[in-house]
């Protein structure tokens, strides 16, 4: 097994050449098997007890039979079938219980999502790149929001608020040391020392993100893409860009279309996965982790200095600490304006591997950030006689600017959005181009729902009776208390969609009976399929959810902040005096909306204890992370890892050095997210070793769900070209899969690429050589339908010749399928 692992591990370097006179066409077969999300075994994909891992780690390997482990030495065993091989990937998004912090992540992931979703554009370079600097921003008002809830929590309602409240401070005896009345004015009972020393808490917050940030940086971005030989020259390289397909100013050339820089012979069509740097983004990372980083220590910084300077300008105050505050303001200022311009600097290179790092500005900022940090520390913590805290911490209406930014910057990003959608219009685009801003509404609004939840419970906890302590910041409890209308709207749209799928099922059941003539109807069993084909058709109305939820999110946090702003009140004590309906409307909103963001509070404390305990739970958070972590970190570099910045690499290492070494041709087979993993690795290769391979995939989400939301890098353009630049390709997919689709590619092909839907199930009753009741697939189990074997027995047919089969230019010719559908040469 050892030889076995040296040889695959080093691309076959061990194994045979090939022959003399064949030209490297006539190798041995491979045919490579990525699973989807959830993942599996080795043992379960090959359908092979005895497995053997030939290359890679415990993270992510190749693995074989182990009858296969030495097949590049046997040749001619493999003359008329090829060699099974397995990719695991699953432990890159589920591993130790440490992966149960990446929940503190969420809303960081989903404004990156909101960066790759732009639209596609012709021409408008200025135009996306300013789309990508506004998610950017947005991205940093999230880390200063989750910042300065924690603030909120740690040094405004702890230490200024309770421990200078003695009935609080009663109440919770572990602040007794922080009270000036029960420590009889203890050293650490000035409000400014009880700042300083609550900061330790936001500080480690930070701390914390920044180790995340940096130990996944050397794991995920440190994985080395395969550096092409060939150059430019090749016909398939982009010009470096920012992570939009837009070149620097240096570099940048003509522009046909999406901002992308041409080159001679380059397909304008072609997409930006396929750039040598798209799947190394270490330097573009490096440079954002040192700016999030700095932002949030300043943000710390300023909620310690901030009251003591506004102490120190009262008439009278010492001359010495009203200047020393207002030179530590305007350092602060000065760092905020840095943070602000490191942002919103571009600096990724997708051209070629980008192997530098801006080492002083990923040393220097955090550290000036930090310094910064201490002496805001010190200068709280200054005696000042005759300080005493009273009320609410100054500037509690930090949190109000925050959501003010955050809804500029998504209007911004909408108007930015329409624009690029208008250059270039795609029917199939997600709210028609819109789902980026969409998406970083939500994850705005995911960040004020866990910064305002934790301060809600934090502050009931501490003043069961609600007279103690004013509480979090107004703007908190409007924001909680918009909570209840918004779920009134997501529950009328689920009855709406309900309705819908009803009908639908209702008119599925007359074509599922005629699917299957001559066999006695079972209506149980009718209402069954028809169901699950119309519950896999809500997929396809998940914009308009998103539109409207995120369309109602946005007047709702509008408004309560207009409320807040205005008012100064609470719902409830601003309703007051008004129409009795009005009053009573206010009063359940506002407790209705503190008790569910306390239970959202402790579901979500309560998902990541068990996650960090079951790895079974830990594996269910690894899917929603299979989903959200495709995409590199090129808004957030606090976001989760991007796993395939080690996944793509690794499939093209494996590919590319297989066809060099054996002189063999290949069928990559994806399942679900494999697919998409597939189609990455495919774009990776060089246009002769893309001509080699033969793309087979099944419930795919590539066009239902990525060509839709993410039409710059995965619309019609883009796979019509994979389409034509692999050997063949050929698509399976059931009515009843909710995740996978058919390709839809422009120009028609037709059966060229999607199979005609398979039946599912299989049988619709009993039958001899199904007595039992066949189950419904829906997304999984695609290898137990006889048309798998079928589509992959063809295409290792056609990768026998010595040379590539003859491509069609117009629509192929169909031939029957064995389930009565039609299946059509590449």
């Amino acid at each position: 097994m050892e030889q076995a692992q040296q040889r695959a591990g080093a691309g076959g370097q061990d194994a045979p050449a090939p022959r003399d006179g064949e030209d490297g066409r006539s190798g041995t077969a491979l045919e490579l098997l990525v699973h989807g999300v959830g993942g599996t075994t080795p043992a379960e994909m090959l359908d092979d007890p005895r497995t053997v891992r030939v290359t890679g780690d415990h993270i992510a390997a190749v693995f074989r039979r182990a009858e296969d482990a030495d097949a590049e030495s046997r040749p001619e065993d493999y003359r008329g079938r090829p060699v099974p091989e397995a990719y695991v990937w699953c432990n890159l998004t589920s591993g130790n219980g440490t992966r149960a912090l990446w929940l503190l992540l969420l809303p960081f992931m989903v404004v990156n999502l909101a960066h790759w979703m732009r639209p596609s554009a012709r021409g408008r370079t200025r135009t996306v790149r300013l789309y990508g600097l506004l998610v950017r921003l947005a991205g940093l008002t999230l880390t200063v929001l989750l910042v300065a809830g924690a603030c909120e929590v740690a040094l405004d309602l702890v230490a200024w608020q309770c421990a200078g409240t003695r009935a609080c401070a009663e109440r919770h005896s572990w602040l007794g040391f922080l009270s000036p009345v029960m420590s009889d004015g203890g050293w650490w009972s000035t409000p400014g020392r009880r700042l300083a020393l609550a900061a330790a808490v936001p500080a480690a917050l930070a701390g914390l993100l920044w180790y995340l940030s940096l130990r996944t940086w050397r794991a995920y971005e440190s994985q080395q893409p395969m550096d092409r030989e060939d150059g430019p020259g090749d016909g398939q390289e982009a010009a470096p860009a920012d992570g939009h397909g837009v070149a620097p100013e240096e570099d940048r050339g003509t522009v046909p279309e999406e901002g992308q820089v041409t080159v001679p012979g380059e397909d304008p069509a072609h997409t930006a996965l396929g750039r040598p740097g798209f799947w190394y983004g270490r330097r573009l990372v490096a440079r954002l982790r040192a700016a999030h980083t700095a932002a949030a220590l300043l943000t710390v910084a300023a909620a310690v200095g901030a009251p003591a300077a506004r102490f120190d300008r009262r008439p009278g105050g010492p001359a010495l600490l009203d200047t020393l505050g207002w030179l530590l303001m305007a350092a602060l200022a000065a760092g905020a304006v840095v943070v602000v311009a490191v942002v919103c600097r571009r600096g990724r290179s997708e051209r070629h591997l980008d192997r530098e790092l801006d080492r002083r500005l990923v040393r220097h900022l955090p550290l000036a950030a930090l310094a910064l940090f201490v002496l805001a520390l010190l200068y709280g913590g200054w005696s000042r006689p005759g300080w005493s805290s009273a009320g609410r911490l100054p500037g509690d209406m930090t949190f109000g600017g925050i959501v003010l930014v955050q809804g500029l910057l998504v209007v911004a990003l909408a108007v930015v959005a329409h624009l690029l959608h208008r250059s270039r219009p795609d029917a199939r685009a997600a709210i028609r181009g819109l789902g980026g801003p969409a998406v970083a509404m939500l994850a705005c609004a995911l960040g004020g729902v866990m910064s305002g939840g934790v301060a809600q419970r934090v502050s009931d906890w501490l003043d069961g009776t609600g007279t103690s302590i004013d509480g979090p910041p107004v703007l908190l409890t409007w924001q909680a208390s918009v909570i209840p209308p918004l779920l009134v709207v997501v529950l009328l749209l689920c009855a709406a969609l309900a309705r819908h799928t009803w009908r639908l099922a209702r008119a599925e059941r007359d074509d599922i009976e005629s699917d299957h003539p001559g066999e006695a109807g079972d209506p149980g069993r009718t209402r069954r399929i028809a169901l699950t084909r119309a519950l896999a058709t809500l997929t396809d109305r998940a914009p308009l959810l998103v539109a409207i939820v995120s369309a109602t999110t946005l007047l709702l946090g509008a408004g309560a902040l207009v409320g807040a702003l205005t008012t100064d009140r609470a719902p409830a004590d601003a309703a007051r005096g008004t129409y009795a309906v009005v009053h009573g409307a206010a009063e359940t909103a506002q407790a209705l909306g503190s008790w569910l963001i306390g239970l959202g509070f402790i579901l979500f404390v309560t998902w990541g204890r068990r996650a960090y305990k079951d790895a079974s739970a830990r594996r269910t958070i690894g899917i929603l992370w299979d989903v959200g972590t495709f995409w590199p970190r090129a808004a957030h570099p606090f976001a989760p890892p991007c796993y395939a910045e080690r996944a793509v690499p690794d499939l093209t290492w494996r590919m590319a050095t297989w066809t060099r070494a054996t002189g063999g041709r290949l069928v990559i087979s994806g399942h679900s997210q494999g697919s998409v993993l597939a189609a990455s690795a495919a774009w990776q290769l060089e246009p002769s070793a893309r001509k080699r391979v033969a793309l087979l995939t099944y419930g795919s989400p590539l066009e239902r769900l990525y060509g839709r939301w993410f039409p710059a890098h995965f619309g019609p353009a883009a796979l019509g070209s994979l389409h034509e630049e692999v050997d063949c390709w050929r698509n399976l997919y059931r009515t009843t899969d909710p995740i996978g689709g058919p390709m839809r590619l422009p120009g028609d092909p037709g059966p060229d690429v999607d199979r005609a839907p398979l039946k599912d199930p299989l049988t619709y009753g009993r039958t001899e050589l199904h007595p039992l009741p066949a189950p419904i697939l829906g997304h999984s189990d695609y290898q137990a339908d006889p048309a798998f074997a079928e589509e992959r027995r063809r295409l290792l047919a056609r990768l026998r010749p010595d040379v590539p089969g003859p491509r069609q230019t117009g629509r192929a010719p169909s031939v029957p399928a064995a389930d009565g559908g039609t299946t059509g040469n590449c």
